[in-house]
């Protein structure tokens, strides 16, 4: 993901266009007047963009999936592909979705993972210039604040991993039951970010068989879950975590480095709660653990977050949506919290995923996806 002329979050190298990983097949962005508007179906034989040159500044992107079984997902990507600026994921045949951002004159490639023709060339002509945002104060003032909130997940999130760490060192089984989830809500909180560094979000967050399916190349988080929680071991775990920890303090280092936008904010609070209600619900993520339910509470309060930092502005151009995202936030925190219980299964202040009913999985999904609506107005607002 590098090539800073590319970019229009940029410092250090560190690319900031927050992606719609995971994001719901029925999300699409919703275009400003001055958008530039770009159409992607993705076939078995490709994902070519249409039109594939568009001036710089905000670009609004469409896909739909018409009759791709093995193709499932678009990306933007940097030119040298190391970058992950924006991506529609999860859309089977007959689904579609989308996502926005802002972009500089560069050259850039669509990728379509499972295609014939993969890759695809997508360029960005015109003159750079600052974003539009940066003459209101409210809104430079919530940019720079969403900073600091990532630092200090960021930071936490080192931390609260070492603490993990200690306790498989120290051979302790049920410690490292303990503190592992402890250790991935600050991850989740910030997971948009994160999934910017598509090879690095693999390296913590990857999950077996989506996207890892190579069993060596499965290391990170849910390597060590599976190996607590399904194996019942501690074995090889030491090493994993060493590795986790190196990752995440890259992962530091490069989100204290990038730059961040409203427009990006925006999306990347929509993309947490999309996918929590999509794909999270269901149990997937932490299928060894069953300790899902911090994970959704950290999805939740990481959009809350932007919505805070965005509230002094939205009251000024949108107070009936501030109020409704209030209340929709204020019903997604009150469904979580039925599932409390103290101390909780494995400590986590919550019962074990596992015993939650189907039909009580698809309340709570019902209600992170009227918040995960709520939250796709924002992009308009601030764009």
């Amino acid at each position: 993901m590098k090539s800073t002329g590319a970019l229009l979050a940029i410092a250090l190298a560190a690319a900031l266009g927050l992606s719609a990983c995971g994001s719901s097949a029925s999300h699409k962005p919703s275009a400003s007047a001055t958008a530039s508007t770009v159409k992607i179906a993705l076939t078995p034989s490709g994902c070519a963009p249409k039109p594939a040159h568009v001036p710089a500044g905000e670009v609004e992107v469409s896909v739909e999936n018409k009759d791709a079984g093995a193709v499932s997902e678009a990306e933007l990507r940097t030119s040298d592909l190391a970058h992950i600026l924006g991506e529609q994921e999860n859309l089977t045949p007959g689904l579609s979705g989308g996502f926005a951002l802002e972009l500089q004159p560069g050259h850039y490639v669509i990728n379509c993972p499972g295609a014939s023709k993969q890759h695809w060339s997508f360029t960005v002509s015109g003159k750079s210039s600052g974003p539009s945002w940066s003459s209101n104060h409210e809104l430079v003032s919530a940019v720079e604040s969403y900073r600091g909130y990532v630092d200090e997940n960021a930071a936490s999130l080192v931390n609260s991993s070492e603490a993990f760490c200690r306790q498989i060192d120290a051979g302790s089984l049920q410690g490292a039951k303990l503190a592992y989830p402890k250790a991935r809500v600050y991850y989740e909180r910030i997971e948009p970010v994160a999934e910017i560094w598509g090879a690095l979000d693999t390296e913590i967050d990857g999950r077996w068989e989506n996207p890892v399916t190579v069993r060596s190349q499965f290391v990170g988080f849910h390597r060590i879950e599976q190996q607590l929680w399904e194996k019942g071991t501690l074995a090889g775990t030491s090493s994993l975590c060493a590795e986790l920890v190196k990752h995440e303090q890259q992962l530091q280092t490069l989100v204290h480095s990038a730059t961040y936008n409203p427009l990006e904010m925006a999306g990347g609070a929509t993309d947490l709660v999309n996918e929590a209600s999509t794909s999270k619900v269901t149990g997937e993520e932490e299928r060894y653990s069953n300790t899902d339910l911090p994970v959704l509470q950290a999805n939740i309060d990481g959009a809350k977050e932007v919505v805070s930092l965005l509230g002094p502005f939205l009251q000024g151009k949108d107070p009936a949506l501030l109020k409704q995202l209030e209340e929709r936030y204020a019903k997604a925190t009150k469904t979580v919290d039925g599932f409390k219980e103290s101390p909780g299964y494995d400590g986590t202040g919550y019962v074990e995923y596992s015993t939650v009913l189907d039909s009580s999985r698809r309340r709570l999904s019902g209600v992170l996806n009227a918040y995960a609506e709520s939250l796709s107005q924002l992009s308009t607002q601030v764009s």
